[in-house]
């Protein structure tokens, strides 16, 4: 197919790389399932421990959350990259692409439980406290489930965004899904075909999450909205 300015779309040229295509969707999954998985962790454990006010530790988490969501990602990978190993801690591009992922995605992720845990009305901890609970015991009976299902919808955005912010990994040439697109249009220049393709594997991924993440939050709505 050619358009007037004498540009050929190959449709056969797609299908020739979708082994190294395949290969660089595999490691990008790969380190959004870890950083994903990590992130959501790390927001619940934090978000509960600033919500419940530990003293010392909530201000770590401060520090931590606000050196994370006001520096560029592409900053802190570049740190973890190319920085660290001059203090002698070397990390491959597999460990800094998941851990770069989780940091920030873990920060987000924590004013979001944080919020979600703290918008939990305090009649239900007081009514626990009544009946005897400990804080701690309290704070899981009540904040814990109802604060999380508040917090859903927010924190199914930000693990969708740590799966996009995977393709920052060509920035310290891991070979994910974007920077394997790169490479072979370095030897082909066949720029539209490919970045087309890899924007719609991008779509067609983000759409289905999406689906799923509103399915998540449907089933776990609390009744009359709160």
């Amino acid at each position: 197919m050619t358009d007037a300015s004498g540009y050929h779309f190959e449709v056969g040229f797609l299908a020739h790389h979708l082994g190294d295509l395949g290969a660089g969707l595999l490691r990008t999954l790969a380190i959004s399932a870890i950083g994903m998985a990590g992130a959501l962790l790390v927001g619940a454990l934090l978000g509960a421990v600033s919500a419940l006010r530990v003293p010392v530790a909530r201000q770590l988490i401060t520090v931590y959350v606000e050196v994370f969501r006001n520096t560029p990602l592409l900053v802190q990978i570049f740190f973890l990259y190319f920085a660290l190993p001059e203090t002698g801690l070397r990390l491959g591009g597999f460990t800094v692409g998941w851990l770069s992922l989780l940091l920030w995605g873990g920060a987000y992720n924590t004013e979001n439980f944080r919020a979600g845990f703290e918008a939990v009305e305090g009649g239900y901890v007081e009514a626990c406290r009544a009946l005897g609970f400990p804080r701690l015991a309290a704070f899981r009976h009540t904040s814990l489930p109802l604060g999380s299902r508040i917090a859903l919808p927010s924190v199914t955005n930000t693990l969708i965004s740590v799966f996009k912010n995977s393709s920052f990994m060509v920035a310290i040439s891991y070979p994910e899904l974007t920077e394997t697109a790169v490479d072979i249009v370095a030897v082909s220049f066949r720029v539209f075909e490919m970045f087309l393709a890899i924007g719609a594997v991008y779509l067609a991924l983000v759409w289905l999450m999406s689906l799923g993440a509103g399915a998540v939050e449907r089933r776990f709505a609390i009744p009359g909205g709160h």
